[in-house]
C-alpha cells in the first residue's frame, strides 16, 4: 500500500475535486504534509485520516468553521471521531426513516381522500426517531412499580445516581440525588417540573469525570445507542455501580419467545442485527444478568408490555410510543396489525396462545444487568 498519496490520487479516491483539496490546504483545514520521491506534495496517513474526518463532517452538513473546531479538538482521537460520526449517521438514518414513514402515511391518507393539515405536514417532515415517537410517551410509557422496585433495589445504598438515556424520567428514584442524561430535545422537554437536572449528551461520551457517581442506571435505552458496548463502558467509568434494564437477543430461538415477533413481526430480528450478546454487555460493565419477568398488567407500555393484552397493539397511540414500529416501517406495521386483528376476530390468536393467557408473568428476554 502506498505510504503517501498525491493530491490527484486523494481527490480520485475521496470523490472530491483537486480544487476542494487546495482550498482546504489554503484555509489550514488539511495540509498535505509529505513529499513523494519526485518531490510532489502528498498526503501522509495522518493527513488522510484528518481529511476523512473533515469530509465526513462536511457531508453531514457541518460548516467549515464547525468542522475545523471538531477536528482540532485535542481531547478527541480518531476512535472518538469515528464513534461520534457513527452516532450522527445513525441519527440521520433514523430521521430519514421517520420522514419516509410520515410521507407514506400521508400518501395513504391522500389515497383515501384525506388531506393532512399544514401543521401536520410541517410537524412530521424531517422528524428524528424520538421526535416521531416521543410525544406519545407520557400517555403510555409510565413507571412500572414492580420493575422499578427491582431497579432501585439493585442501586443498593447509592446516594448519587446518573440516569443515562433518561427520557421523560421514568424509574428515577425520588429518594436519591439524580442527574439525568438525554440526547433528545423532545424527550427533555417532556420531563416533568421538579424532575432531576438533565444534561444533553450521549451515552458513549459522558461529560463526567471517572467515578463521579455512586451508581449509573440505564432503562430501556441501550438499543437506541449507536455503540452499546462503548456506552456501557462509559457507565462503568463514571460510576461505582451500574444497573441496566435491557433485552437479550443472544439466546437460541429468542425471536420465538414472544408471539408478536414470532407470528406477526419477524422484521424485529433485522433491528437487532449486530446487537451485542448478553455476555458482551455484562462483560462491558463487569457484572451479571438477571431475568426480569413482565407482569400481565405492566404499566410501562414498552414493546413486550401487552403480551397478554393483544388488542393494545391495534391502538395507534400504543404503537407510536414504541420505536420498534417506526423502525420496521409502515408496510410491516400495517401487515402485522391487520393479521393480528384478523386472528383476534377469528379466535386463532387465543387458540395459538392459550398457554400465554394462563400466565401472570412472562419471560420475554428482558434482563437487568448489575455490576
Amino acid at each position: 500500500m502506498e505510504e503517501h498519496l498525491t493530491v490527484g490520487r486523494v481527490a480520485e479516491l475521496a470523490g472530491v475535486s483537486v480544487r476542494t483539496l487546495h482550498h482546504y490546504d489554503e484555509i489550514g483545514l488539511v495540509h498535505p504534509s509529505a513529499r513523494t520521491a519526485s518531490g510532489y506534495r502528498a498526503y501522509s496517513p495522518n493527513d488522510v485520516e484528518r481529511l476523512r474526518e473533515v469530509l465526513a463532517y462536511r457531508r453531514l452538513g457541518f460548516g467549515l468553521r464547525e468542522v475545523a473546531d471538531l477536528v482540532d479538538d485535542p481531547a478527541t482521537d480518531a476512535v472518538a471521531h469515528l464513534s461520534r460520526l457513527r452516532g450522527l449517521l445513525v441519527q440521520q438514518r433514523d430521521r430519514a426513516a421517520a420522514t419516509v414513514t410520515a410521507i407514506d402515511r400521508e400518501l395513504t391518507a391522500r389515497a383515501r381522500g384525506i388531506r393532512t393539515t399544514p401543521e401536520e405536514q410541517l410537524k412530521a417532515f424531517g422528524a428524528r426517531l424520538y421526535e416521531a415517537i416521543g410525544s406519545a410517551y407520557p400517555a403510555t410509557r409510565r413507571t412500572e412499580p414492580r420493575i422499578a422496585a427491582r431497579i432501585w433495589e439493585a442501586l443498593g445504598d447509592a446516594r448519587t445516581v446518573l440516569n443515562v438515556g433518561a427520557g421523560t424520567g421514568s424509574y428515577e428514584p425520588l429518594d436519591r440525588e439524580v442527574t439525568a442524561v438525554e440526547p433528545s430535545a423532545v424527550m427533555r422537554a417532556q420531563r416533568p417540573a421538579g424532575a432531576a437536572p438533565c444534561v444533553a449528551a450521549s451515552a458513549e461520551c459522558l461529560p463526567f469525570a471517572d467515578q463521579s457517581f455512586d451508581a449509573a442506571m440505564a432503562v430501556s435505552t441501550v438499543h437506541h445507542w449507536p455503540d452499546p458496548i462503548a456506552g456501557l463502558r462509559e457507565l462503568k467509568r463514571v460510576a461505582r455501580r451500574v444497573v441496566v434494564f435491557t433485552y437479550d437477543a443472544s439466546t437460541t430461538g429468542w425471536l420465538q419467545r414472544f408471539w408478536l415477533t414470532r407470528d406477526y413481526l419477524p422484521e424485529f430480528a433485522d433491528l437487532l442485527v449486530g446487537w451485542p450478546s448478553l455476555a458482551d454487555m455484562t462483560r462491558a460493565i463487569g457484572g451479571h444478568a438477571e431475568p426480569v419477568l413482565i407482569p400481565w398488567d405492566c404499566a410501562d407500555g414498552f414493546f413486550e408490555a401487552h403480551w397478554r393484552r393483544p388488542e393494545a397493539y391495534l391502538d395507534e397511540h400504543v404503537r407510536r410510543a414504541v420505536s420498534v414500529w417506526t423502525r420496521v416501517g409502515p408496510q410491516a406495521e400495517q401487515r402485522a396489525v391487520n393479521m393480528l386483528r384478523d386472528d383476534l376476530s377469528s379466535g386463532r390468536w387465543a387458540e395459538r396462545n392459550r398457554d400465554f393467557v394462563a400466565l401472570d408473568t412472562a419471560e420475554l428476554g428482558l434482563r437487568l444487568l448489575v455490576a
